[in-house]
């Protein structure tokens, strides 16, 4: 297996950062050392829009016009989905607990939303109160999640302290999800995005944010 191809390695606006979802102009990006969330412009790579979030920003989806973010409050680091609403803030209205008080990275397909939950090694489809419906099994733990033309593409590892972390893709339209691990990544990583032709992940220790090659385009 090979490793990913990086394409642009750049300094993050915030140490840690440990989510990124696009939006189809801007990156946005969540920092856990500030506990704020940042948008970003790729082509100059200047940030703007900076706000708190109301806890640690593990994960962001891009939904529609808004954005939805994995949030952990207080000391015993509840998590829960927040709802942003760019020029606007965070809205109470929305907003809802993550199942069994965990999960961290996000994505959407233009109808479902999903949380993946790391150590229990699944994704799962909410609908807009939280509740659950179907749940995919995968291999390895998750630390970034994308959809991409109906798959799910995550960050993945086995054990976060050994730096084994793949590109890992599950297609889970069919009656049995297939998961393929198609590439290594040599760091690392955190959080997952796509901007229609490369994908996006974080280096946190290094406070770097990464862009890299589809693997096979």
């Amino acid at each position: 297996m090979d490793d990913i191809t990086e394409l642009r390695r750049l300094p993050s606006p915030a140490p840690k950062p440990q989510s990124l979802a696009f939006d189809g102009t801007r990156l946005w990006m969540g920092s856990i050392a500030t506990r704020r969330i940042y948008s970003i412009d790729p082509a100059t790579w200047s940030a703007h829009d900076e706000v708190e979030a109301p806890g640690n920003p593990w994960g962001i989806a891009v939904v529609g016009d808004e954005l939805r973010v994995v949030c952990g409050e207080g000391e015993d680091d509840h998590r829960f989905v927040r709802r942003y609403i760019p020029g606007h803030g965070f809205k109470s209205e929305g907003s809802f607990a993550c199942p069994d008080d965990t999960g961290s990275q996000l994505g959407w397909d233009g109808d479902r939303l999903y949380l993946s939950q790391w150590y229990n090694q699944r994704i799962l489809s909410l609908d807009e109160h939280g509740h659950v419906g179907s749940i995919v099994d995968v291999p390895h733990g998750i630390c970034g999640q994308v959809v991409v033309e109906g798959r799910f593409y995550l960050v993945t590892t086995d054990d976060e302290s050994t730096g084994e972390y793949w590109l890992t893709r599950v297609d889970a339209r069919g009656a049995t999800p297939r998961c393929d691990d198609l590439a290594r990544i040599p760091f690392d990583a955190r959080a997952l995005a796509f901007d229609g032709e490369r994908f996006w992940t974080n280096h946190r220790e290094a406070d770097q944010i990464v862009a890299f090659a589809r693997p096979g385009a």
